[in-house]
């Protein structure tokens, strides 16, 4: 009997049993790497158009392409923001209005800009102090219920936007006089620019008051319309020029003294986004609130240095006895437009109880910042009347 040569089945064997136990051990290769590295995000890619309300040179206008530049790179390719500046589409104070109807996807700007629909508005940054400062403020916005009962009024006016806060502002100067203000009645009957509830205490204490958007203020204290105005920092206002009209800065106010951004994004564009992008728009105004301020701090201390050494500006601290009497003004504010406005009295309720405990532990715990100040550098700061 011929015997029956094995070897060419043995090889086809070997190469079957190979071939299978490759692909098995590729497979599981496969399996671990899917275990082994995160899934990477299918959402589909969006860029929304974002306006502030702040012009080209303002450092506003840095501050928002701080949140932008923060989204662009945590977007990772996938969600991006095209950033405008004030006029672009529309002017400062219709910035709520063009994301609310679609004209704009998001904007940057503060809340006190549309305080003219609901005086509630101006709570979320220029209402009243109780002791707490703006990163308190922001601490009420996010774990004292202030989102909510912004959330809330939104809804109530039926503006179909959601909002997110930002940068803890330091508080804002009294402003720029032709001449240093000694007392209230140095005041009276002044024609002064400031914005939101702020225009409201002014005209307590015998202001007269026009409400202008940054960028108008500058001609109109040329044109005689107002004789002196606010705005918010030393950097802004150096920007202005107002050092070019005034020499008087008039430093320290309740006026404004707790105020943050407000990040809107039109509600209906924002719902049909995805899980991941909504977290990214939401996150990266926490992590402007940092960027924001150290930024302010810096730029803001080296402004006044310059406008004091350089530009002949005199900086003054404004006397107790006005703020006193803006203390006054409030209370007399407070009483009526609580009266008038049961949830003005339900959201201002919930930040002067937050405002009480949380300020009690700050103001009680904070060391003499100015005793240490004077300590290492007496006699630079103006006496405080």
């Amino acid at each position: 009997m011929k015997q029956r040569d094995t070897s060419k089945a043995t090889t086809k064997t070997s190469r079957r049993k190979f071939l299978k136990t490759g692909a098995a051990t590729a497979a599981g290769v496969a399996g671990a790497a899917t275990l082994g590295f995160p899934m990477v995000s299918r959402a589909q890619t969006v860029t929304l158009k974002m306006q502030g309300a702040w012009g080209a040179k303002d450092i506003f206008n840095d501050m928002a392409m701080q949140y932008v530049d923060s989204v662009n790179a945590m977007g990772g390719g996938r969600l991006k923001i095209n950033y405008l500046v004030s006029g672009a589409v529309v002017k400062s104070f219709r910035v709520q209005d063009a994301v609310h109807k679609g004209v704009l996807d998001a904007g940057h700007g503060v809340t006190v800009y549309w305080y003219g629909k609901s005086k509630v508005a101006s709570l979320f940054g220029t209402g009243p102090v109780f002791g707490q400062d703006a990163h308190l403020g922001l601490a009420w916005i996010h774990n004292g219920g202030g989102q909510e009962l912004y959330d809330e009024l939104i809804g109530k006016l039926g503006i179909n936007t959601v909002g997110f806060f930002a940068m803890p502002m330091p508080t804002q100067p009294l402003g720029w006089f032709k001449k240093p203000i000694k007392n209230a009645k140095d005041m009276v009957g002044l024609k002064y620019r400031t914005v939101g509830l702020a225009a409201d205490l002014m005209q307590e204490m015998g202001l007269k008051v026009t409400q202008l958007p940054g960028g108008e203020i500058v001609p109109a204290l040329e044109r005689g319309v107002i004789e002196a105005f606010e705005f918010n920092n030393p950097t802004s206002d150096r920007s202005f020029g107002a050092h070019d009209v005034s020499k008087v800065y008039m430093m320290g106010s309740y006026h404004q003294a707790a105020e943050f951004f407000e990040i809107i994004f039109n509600k209906t564009k924002y719902n049909k986004l995805p899980k991941e992008h909504k977290a990214v728009l939401k996150h990266a105004a926490a992590a402007a609130s940092s960027t924001n301020f150290w930024l302010g701090i810096d730029r803001y201390s080296n402004d006044l240095q310059w406008l004091t050494k350089k530009a002949g500006v005199g900086a003054y601290r404004t006397p107790q006895s006005i703020m006193t009497k803006q203390l006054a003004a409030w209370d007399v504010m407070i009483s009526k437009l609580e009266a008038e406005d049961p949830f003005f009295a339900k959201v201002l309720k919930s930040q002067k109880d937050f405002a009480h405990r949380a300020s009690f532990y700050y103001l009680l715990n904070q060391c003499d910042y100015k005793l240490a100040f004077d300590h290492y550098f007496p006699g630079e700061l103006p006496k405080f009347a």
